[in-house]
């Protein structure tokens, strides 16, 4: 185990190219570099989770050039701590991103763990949560969150089928969020982020979508939307209940803010100059203005990997961040 592993890592921009939405200007503006590609609208942060179909892309390395994967795998004990290790393995259990909007971003669901097991062979699902951070120019935007009514699995299809854009969010709740709002989108409820959002995205590390709305968007097809399952099969992943938009919300407090319904997928916790970051392996997002992180210089769109090993962690200076974490383990008996 190296020195470098005791102690917080900055990490650079990690985008993934050839995403199928526009977008990332908000990015390069938040870090103040970046992809300046059309379609690099996502920075994996601190990331061990690879896009689907790729055994490598999405990745993060460290400044060293290794893959953040690996280090992990060669001393998980230091980066992880002895508890993450006993009931997750090496798998950091997270998946961090920068996200910015460049259009409004397809319809679109993601299967939750049990769908992703019996018909893609993947362990987890996808329930995700966003810290909206900016809005564009304007005071609000729109998302699209859950059916305003029960939708029948027909009616579904049929939308899928004739890729129905208007007939589809017609049925969907229509929110408008702002800076500091807190979106909480549970695995199988279709969304959609409206043009011009900036968010920081805590989910489970997967990268599997049900896409309902493919046809506006000439890098998806068909088989691509469905993840190669048939229709029949995909759609099922997709919750039709009628949803409340009130139950995705929340505002964002200092402390930790997510809603309890995310405890066992992530923890965040909204950081201040003059706190110290307690013991265990950590991303933090600087989200606005300068300090230091473990004494070394920090600043607005700065991230970094906290290891296990680093331990207690100070956090000063005049700025506000947000700290990302894995699902509490369980004590090791």
């Amino acid at each position: 185990m190296t020195n470098q592993m005791l102690a917080p890592i900055l990490l650079g921009p990690n985008q993934p190219p050839a995403r199928a939405y526009r977008g990332g200007a908000g990015i390069r503006e938040l870090r103040g570099e970046g992809s300046a590609d059309a379609h690099t609208p996502e920075d994996f942060v601190a990331s061990t989770t690879c896009t689907f179909g790729s055994d490598i892309v999405g990745l993060s390395h460290l400044p060293d050039g290794e893959l953040l994967r690996d280090a992990i795998a060669a001393a998980p004990e230091a980066w992880l701590g002895e508890e993450h290790v006993a009931r997750f393995g090496t798998d950091t259990a997270l998946l961090v991103k920068l996200l910015h909007t460049g259009e409004r971003l397809f319809n679109h669901a993601h299967p939750d763990a049990a769908f992703a097991a019996a018909h893609l062979g993947v362990a987890r699902g996808k329930t995700e949560s966003w810290i909206i951070t900016a809005t564009g120019e304007r005071a609000t935007a729109d998302v699209w969150l859950g059916w305003n009514r029960d939708v029948s699995a027909a009616e579904l299809a049929d939308w899928f089928d004739q890729q129905d854009t208007d007939g589809m969010l017609a049925a969907m709740n229509h929110v408008e969020v702002r800076a500091g709002d807190v979106v909480h989108v549970p695995a199988g409820t279709p969304h959609s982020i409206g043009e011009d959002i900036m968010l920081v995205e805590l989910q489970e590390p997967v990268d599997l979508s049900i896409i309902l709305e493919y046809a506006p968007f000439p890098a998806l097809d068909r088989a691509m939307a469905l993840l190669g399952l048939t229709p029949d099969t995909a759609l099922r992943a997709v919750d039709t209940r009628r949803a409340d938009p009130e139950s995705f919300l929340s505002r964002v407090a200092d402390g930790s803010f997510l809603p309890r319904a995310a405890d066992p997928f992530y923890r965040a916790e909204r950081m201040r100059g003059g706190s110290v970051l307690d013991p265990g392996f950590s991303v933090l997002v600087v989200l606005d203005g300068s300090g230091t992180l473990g004494g070394a210089p920090i600043s607005r769109g700065a991230t970094a990997v906290i290891p296990y090993g680093a331990g207690a962690v100070a956090l000063d200076g005049d700025l506000v961040a947000i700290r990302c974490r894995p699902p509490k383990p369980a004590p090791v008996s």
